[in-house]
């Protein structure tokens, strides 16, 4: 455990690296959140209460999605581009023949990366929007280790839902038609554009039970206190259920593509 321990510090330290690009992360974070904030704001004051939040827990919940975008990677971006180029290229040959684990070293490195974000590109934008808006922070102080836990489980699932992404280029050979329905399925069914409880009848049933709700979603309910007791720790079985279920998925994916590397190899 202590080498994956060091690539997630890695994966930390390498997106630590490119400061210029976290500041406009940062500020095209902020910029977004303001446009969704106000068009949040027309919207309530047309449907207060709508999906069950009120105008302070609306605004709160744009904020915690442009905190959570690239922690989540709710629209991809991370290890999976690179997956894909040395699956395409014929390097993933050599990743499988290392004595560690395929799957648990991208994972390392890709939670570096999250934490990453989570500071460098989350904070800020939620600072500058709760000094514009008023927010609903949480009352209680236990609300955020929850809420870390939740965003932690959420990270986890963003990783096995782009690396069964990733592992598809051995059968496609180019695994960009893949990562960009998961782009579009991620931005939809997150809850990025608008929260799920606002979509109607099966539709939001579905979309409430698909896994890209682990990714925002669930932490912002846990942030805005809707999930307690009991509901928190179904909150969590959801998303540790879809962790659990994706990474065996990958699992088996990548067993697949290996015996396909020594078949091909021999």
């Amino acid at each position: 455990m202590r080498l994956y321990a060091v690539v997630a510090a890695g994966g930390f330290r390498r997106y630590a690296t490119y400061r210029i690009a976290t500041v406009a992360g940062v500020f095209t974070n902020t910029v977004f959140g303001f446009i969704m904030a106000y068009t949040y704001v027309a919207l309530w004051d047309e449907r207060p209460q709508l999906g069950g939040y009120d105008m302070s827990q609306a605004l709160t919940y744009v904020w915690l999605g442009q905190a959570l975008l690239m922690t989540c990677a709710m629209m991809g971006g991370g290890f999976e581009d690179e997956l894909i180029e040395r699956i395409r290229t014929g390097d993933i040959a050599v990743d499988l023949y290392r004595p560690v684990d395929l799957q648990l070293w991208w994972l390392a490195g890709d939670l570096g990366r999250a934490a990453f974000h989570l500071l460098g590109r989350g904070i800020v934008p939620m600072l500058l929007g709760s000094a514009a808006f008023d927010l609903a922070l949480p009352a209680s102080p236990g609300i955020w280790p929850a809420f870390l836990v939740s965003v932690a489980l959420g990270a986890v699932v963003s990783f096995a839902i782009r690396y069964l992404v990733a592992l598809s280029a051995f059968w496609l050979m180019d695994g960009a038609g893949a990562a960009q329905i998961a782009f579009l399925a991620g931005m939809f069914f997150s809850g990025l554009l608008l929260p799920l409880n606002l979509f109607p009848g099966l539709l939001g049933e579905v979309a409430r039970a698909l896994p890209w709700s682990a990714l925002l979603q669930v932490p912002a309910d846990v942030f805005l206190g809707k999930h307690t007791g009991w509901g928190l720790v179904r909150a969590y079985g959801f998303q540790a259920g879809w962790a659990l279920a994706l990474l065996l998925a990958g699992r088996l994916l990548q067993s697949a593509a290996t015996r396909r590397v020594v078949v091909q190899g021999g």
